[in-house]
């Protein structure tokens, strides 16, 4: 049994990852405040989408760019939310927690900013 990861070490794990996303994602995230929290929130499962079986590894709540009009401005930013306690269910060291935080982040910004699967692995791969 491994002992759970103080929520220091994994924001810094977070922090990591984030600064070590391709430069078109730290333009984005400029304006998107990230948080850790443990588990989602009922509220947050039902945004999701994600099936009762499916574990929610981050998400991202806000108003995706492709949405936004001239009365767009007066609005929280953006957030994406890392959930420590699945991913840690799931990874057990910190390069394979710092490796799916880094896979999610990604995922999240580019679905809710219109990136394509496709967009994403070109990225990805450059």
């Amino acid at each position: 049994s491994r002992s759970v990861m103080e929520r220091e070490r994994f924001e810094s794990l977070v922090a990591k990852a984030m600064e070590d996303l391709p430069r078109e994602f730290l333009d984005i995230l400029e304006n998107v405040d990230i948080v850790v929290e443990d588990y989602p929130a009922p509220e947050q499962l039902r945004k999701s989408e994600v099936g009762h079986d499916a574990t929610l590894l981050g998400l991202y709540e806000g108003v995706p760019q492709t949405r936004r009009t001239s009365g767009y401005n007066m609005v929280l930013p953006d957030k994406i939310t890392i959930f420590q306690k699945p991913i840690e269910a799931k990874f057990s060291d910190d390069d394979q927690v710092y490796a799916e935080v880094k896979k999610t982040l990604k995922h999240e910004i580019a679905h809710h900013f219109g990136i394509s699967d496709e967009r994403l692995r070109e990225i990805e791969g450059s």
